[in-house]
């Protein structure tokens, strides 16, 4: 059963113990050594980009957790790295009987350009306002509430194009053998389920430092 986790201690994420889990002192992939626990996953390809990390977050829209590293673990890496980390997230359920209107909303929104927006009022509405079906008149107005315009929002939504989106988010999570959430995939191959900032801090500051040693 996959699983959902954030708690903070100050700020420390639950701990799910698994024999894959790679500690500090570890060769990346016979790169520099990298720091933190993780694990590198040897099936999928690195996709760092000199300079910056790519951070993907495999998140439940539903999930308290994944609600909770949004709010507070994502902004204090965004501020700790500022545009040496691109962060994105990809929608994988693990919440029971939801429907997945949000994490199609949150497709569409991402090709208008608006998806962290998006992600942020689908969050608010599920967890602070306590609203849990998104029906067309609540949906309508969180589009304009992120500024963009809702026939164009619902014409790309009708298009099935998301949907497929979302679908193929969900497979990538199955592939890499997500968990629980929230996990994150650092630079295509790194899985990080011990997602603690800290934790996060040192591997991504590891593989910026490691960069000048390769």
């Amino acid at each position: 059963m996959v699983k959902s986790r954030w708690r903070r201690g100050p700020l420390v994420g639950g701990i799910l113990v698994v024999a894959a889990l790679v500690f500090a002192g570890t060769a990346w992939a016979d790169k520099p050594e990298l720091k933190g626990k993780f694990e590198v996953l040897k099936d999928e390809a690195s996709t760092h980009k000199p300079g910056k990390v790519q951070m993907v977050e495999f998140a439940d829209f539903y999930c308290p957790h994944c609600h909770r590293f949004d709010q507070e673990g994502v902004p204090l890496l965004k501020k700790e790295f500022g545009k040496k980390l691109d962060v994105t997230m990809v929608g994988y359920p693990v919440m029971p009987g939801k429907l997945p209107t949000a994490f199609d909303m949150y497709e569409q929104a991402k090709t208008m350009g608006k998806g962290d927006e998006m992600k942020r009022v689908l969050f608010r509405i599920i967890h602070k306002d306590k609203i849990g079906i998104i029906d067309r008149t609540i949906r309508e107005l969180l589009i304009r509430e992120v500024g963009l315009d809702p026939v164009e929002f619902e014409a790309g939504l009708a298009s099935a194009k998301p949907a497929r989106a979302f679908e193929e988010g969900r497979k990538w999570g199955d592939r890499i053998k997500v968990q629980q959430t929230p996990t994150v995939l650092l630079d295509g191959n790194i899985k990080v389920e011990q997602i603690d900032p800290d934790n996060l801090k040192m591997i991504i500051q590891s593989i910026l430092d490691g960069e000048g040693k390769r």
